[in-house]
């Protein structure tokens, strides 16, 4: 199996590292409302309003606020699961592992294997 490019992966990281944003600025909205004056929810909203509002025009009027983020996160995993093989010339879609999610896996195992020993 041949490597991932590096073009690739920084494309990967990029798309995932927007796309968790998203999502994480979803899960706050869970719990804080959208004024908190909490540093990561001041954070998270305002790395992602300037996305929200580049997807405005695609966004269903229907959707509630606290949900805007999450359908916002959806077009970004697309991109990853299959603008990315196609980009790599898969020729089966959706075959890319995700190599943000892959490293990140490996780290939580690398920092588990030190408490199971």
């Amino acid at each position: 199996m041949a490597a991932i490019p590096l073009w690739a992966s920084i494309l990967d990281y990029i798309l995932g590292v927007v796309m968790w944003t998203l999502i994480g600025r979803f899960g706050m909205r869970l719990f804080l409302p959208e004024e908190s004056r909490f540093f990561f929810s001041r954070f998270f909203i305002q790395v992602t309003d300037p996305l929200l509002r580049l997807f405005a025009p695609i966004t269903p009027g229907f959707l509630i606020p606290p949900l805007v983020p999450l359908y916002v996160a959806w077009f970004f995993y697309m991109a990853r699961f299959y603008l990315m093989p196609w980009l790599l010339g898969y020729s089966v879609m959706g075959m890319l592992s995700f190599p943000l999610e892959g490293e990140i896996a490996q780290g939580i195992a690398a920092f588990a294997a030190l408490f199971t020993r």
